[in-house]
């Protein structure tokens, strides 16, 4: 019997986007179903009824929710093209990183694209503070885990894919000639098939990201 496989995502959501690296990593054939977060459907507030969120992957008719819980998910599902090491301490490397990006540098960032004024500069000044510390982990390493694309890797790969929108709606660099591991780091991860291959249109995300900025700072 072929295994179902279902991924509830938004177009341009990069929770959904680290998820559909990982399945194409494994190689694992999904239905991709794009929600409208404006007119929720029935399928995904039955199958997340705690968070009515995506992304939610469905595998054979159970329901997983959280990106990170869905990503380990993955790698325990199909063990082809590992995403976590098998050495306890370097999973726990891994995850840390994972959980920094969600819960420090992603939040810092989109602060310093939401907020004005001071709240802005504090925000500018939390997210360099906080890519220095990534700059610092990736020294002499291809990708967050060594040679190979990994769990980090894949989480913080939102960087590569938005940062550029960001920057070029706001007028503002964030990663630049001070962060040049990083930067090393995002053209060899963008240069991944599989990551290349499965982007977000960069004009359609400008597009959307230009109006959220003018609904956070519209004109006095």
């Amino acid at each position: 019997m072929a295994e179902e496989v279902k991924l509830f995502k938004t177009w341009s959501t990069p929770f959904g986007l680290r998820v559909v690296w990982a399945l194409k990593l494994k190689g694992i054939q999904y239905d991709a179903i794009d929600e409208d977060l404006s007119n929720k459907s029935a399928l995904l507030l039955q199958y997340n009824p705690v968070y009515k969120k995506v992304p939610v992957l469905v595998h054979n008719g159970k329901p997983i929710s959280e990106s990170l819980v869905i990503l380990e998910y993955i790698d325990e599902t199909w063990k082809q093209n590992p995403i976590l090491p098998e050495d306890p301490l370097e999973k726990a490397r891994e995850r840390f990183w994972a959980k920094f990006n969600d819960e420090k540098l992603l939040p810092s960032i989109w602060d310093a694209f939401t907020k004005e004024g001071k709240e802005r500069e504090e925000a500018i000044a939390t997210s360099l503070e906080n890519l220095k510390f990534v700059e610092e982990e990736l020294k002499g390493k291809i990708f967050f885990g060594g040679e190979k694309i990994g769990l980090a890797d894949l989480v913080f790969g939102w960087l590569a894919n938005l940062i550029c929108v960001f920057e070029e709606v706001t007028g503002f660099k964030i990663i630049d000639e001070r962060f040049p591991v990083l930067l090393a780091w995002m053209q060899e991860f963008l240069e991944l098939p599989i990551i290349k291959d499965n982007l977000p249109p960069h004009d359609k995300l400008v597009i959307k990201y230009q109006a959220l900025y003018e609904k956070y700072h519209p004109a006095k």
